[in-house]
């Protein structure tokens, strides 16, 4: 038995030596059992591996993608946000620019008329328990205003203060059903009444009916004693219709406010009138016609046959 143990052992080292032997024999001849059996494995692996990567590779995009998907919303969402911001910042500029253009305009009519005023700014508008068309303003009596001084925008007449607190004055339209005025016609001495309608529109009745009014005179405030509640010269509106029915005791007419209601943001009021009447130094300016331009032809020449 152990004779054939040995005899086994033997064999076993043989058939090692024989083949570490026919190895380094290949190797010196130039040829890599190694090399082979690895490039013979790695051609048969190969096309496996192709195929794996094949299916697993839109896997692995999609799970890329969720994640370029969460920082992409989140881009996003910062990105509109700026975006709103520069809206809400143009908004602003815009409404900015507005009423520096408008609180220019009204003390530039205050300067011509030397009215002492005090400018605000429209905070609400709506109507009230007696009347229906109001503006408040963000001044009140700590700003010397009163009750009765007369309001403007910087193309006329918007109203009349009906009441203030410390800090805020309730103003009474001139569109308003409520609402009076005395008026002149500018350039005369023809006197009328102009009263609210609620809307952009005014009727006017005139004190006389050989008053001699026409489509598009200007109508200025005539003014009231202690000049309260109206300070006079203030622009009111242009007629635009007059009625001219036989019989009448008075002549009648519509008028164009100069004032757009709905959008005031800047007014002042008026606290005197320190040089008094104005006159007609306060009636708008009509714009100029631009000017026409003069094209000058040169005819083609004929062609000759």
């Amino acid at each position: 038995m152990a004779n054939r143990g040995s005899n086994r052992s033997r064999l076993l080292w043989v058939s090692l030596l024989v083949t570490s032997l026919f190895i380094i024999t290949l190797d010196l001849r130039g040829v890599s059992l190694l090399t082979s059996l690895r490039s013979g494995t790695q051609s048969v692996i190969a096309p496996f591996e192709r195929l794996a990567t094949r299916a697993f590779s839109p896997v692995e995009d999609f799970f890329s993608e969720l994640s370029n998907l969460g920082r992409s919303r989140a881009k996003i969402e910062k990105l509109e946000e700026e975006n709103q911001e520069l809206k809400n910042q143009v908004i602003f500029n815009q409404e900015t620019l507005a009423q520096l253009e408008s609180l220019k305009g009204v003390l530039d009519l205050a300067g011509k008329a030397r009215y002492k005023t005090v400018s605000a700014r429209v905070i609400s508008r709506g109507g009230t328990g007696t009347f229906s068309e109001t503006i408040v303003l963000d001044i009140g009596s700590d700003s010397g205003v009163r009750r009765d001084m007369t309001v403007v925008a910087a193309s006329g007449l918007v109203g009349v203060v009906k009441s203030t607190t410390s800090s805020s004055s309730i103003v009474l339209l001139m569109n308003d059903p409520s609402f009076r005025i005395g008026v002149r016609v500018a350039g005369k001495q023809d006197m009328g009444i102009l009263l609210g309608q609620g809307d952009d529109n005014y009727s006017l009745q005139m004190l006389s009916a050989t008053s001699a009014i026409s489509v598009g005179d200007v109508l200025l405030a005539r003014g009231s004693s202690g000049d309260k509640p109206f300070v006079p010269g203030v622009p009111v509106g242009s007629i635009s219709y007059v009625e001219n029915t036989v019989g009448q005791l008075t002549r009648e007419g519509k008028v164009n406010g100069f004032v757009d209601l709905n959008s005031l943001s800047v007014v002042s009021v008026v606290l005197a009138a320190v040089a008094g009447d104005p006159g007609d130094a306060l009636v708008p300016t009509a714009p100029r016609p631009a000017p026409t331009a003069t094209v000058f032809v040169t005819p083609s020449p004929t062609p000759k046959e």
